[in-house]
């Protein structure tokens, strides 16, 4: 497993600055934004057009040793508003077919959230089971919005040889393990998850459980936390919709890695990651209000490579035996 950073935290600088900065901390692996929320200046679409830029980019990659764990194009492909929802569609598009030609395995979006119906202004998130009609609006938004366009892309995405990674985020139809595995269910197992533990925390979700319930569905991995206040907890509960810059009132906050949790909580995560066949990624994202970009990621990389050095040696020779019988 590797330490990477998603660097739009670090979009003020150039890519050649970006490049030094993450090898002065021992990283080589970077999650690169393409367009949508994510206003990641370090990877353009215009590089599908331009094919002595794309040649120079991946080349500057090379000489470098940094490889690219993930394009990431976070947006919302079923906004009910069809300027928005084509407008992040086609960045999500174009983002596979840059994918392809760079070699990158994994594109990372959100699911997207629909509308009340057709002419709707803002989505609609459907929290409550009941009065009866949330049912009918949930039903609608999966089979009417969710499941044609998710089908489509999925395969789309296949035939280009791309794994689309969801990361499941409140606000939108995917935001927890059941509502990931839903989505498979209908549109394959070439789309998975991005899994962000801080985004499990705050639901009140335990993420490491939850890496049981996602096994082979987890596709790329975030390295955020969240810290919990149990004292503002009882008055708002997680579904705490003050600014995240209102830390003193919020029921949580997203923290660097390690200020939420110990290295015990992180070492059995990433544990239990491999358990279940994840040993790819550990992408820094940092989100920290309380602490500056440079600080969160040099804090979070300092306390991440000590708990994934792994060396690649031959197996044990008693696990050899176990295995052969003996």
């Amino acid at each position: 497993m590797k330490v990477g950073c998603f660097t739009a935290l670090l979009a003020q600088f150039s890519l050649d600055q970006v490049i030094e900065k993450l090898k002065g901390l021992g990283i080589s692996t970077v999650e690169l934004g393409t367009g949508n929320y994510p206003g990641d200046p370090h990877c353009k679409l215009s590089l599908l057009d331009n094919k002595a830029e794309l040649k120079a980019f991946k080349q500057k990659l090379a000489d470098n040793g940094i490889a690219i764990s993930a394009l990431s194009c976070h947006g919302e492909p079923l906004h009910p508003v069809t300027e928005i929802r084509k407008a992040n569609q086609e960045v999500q598009r174009k983002t596979i077919l840059l994918a392809e030609k760079l070699g990158v395995p994994v594109v990372i979006d959100f699911s997207g959230c629909p509308g009340e119906g057709p002419g709707s202004k803002y989505p609609n998130w459907v929290t409550s089971p009941w009065p009866p009609h949330y049912q009918e609006l949930l039903k609608w938004q999966w089979e009417k919005e969710a499941a044609p366009f998710w089908i489509k892309r999925t395969k789309f995405a296949a035939d280009h040889g791309v794994k689309i990674a969801l990361e499941m985020h409140p606000g939108f139809l995917v935001y927890n393990p059941e509502t990931m595995l839903k989505l498979r269910s209908i549109a394959g197992p070439n789309i998975g998850a991005n899994y962000d533990p801080s985004h499990m925390f705050w639901q009140g979700i335990d993420p490491i459980k939850a890496i049981r319930v996602l096994g082979d569905c987890i596709f790329h991995v975030h390295a955020k936390d969240t810290q919990i206040y149990d004292w503002n907890l009882p008055k708002s509960g997680v579904l705490d919709m003050k600014l995240y810059t209102d830390e003193k009132n919020r029921a949580w906050i997203f923290r660097t890695v390690g200020y939420g949790h110990g290295a015990e909580w992180w070492s059995e995560f990433i544990s239990t990651l491999r358990m279940y066949g994840y040993d790819y990624v550990l992408s820094i994202e940092h989100e920290d209000s309380l602490m500056s970009p440079n600080e969160g990621l040099t804090k979070a990389a300092a306390f991440l490579n000590p708990l994934v050095i792994r060396e690649e040696t031959a197996a044990p020779w008693w696990i050899e035996n176990v295995s052969s019988g003996a």
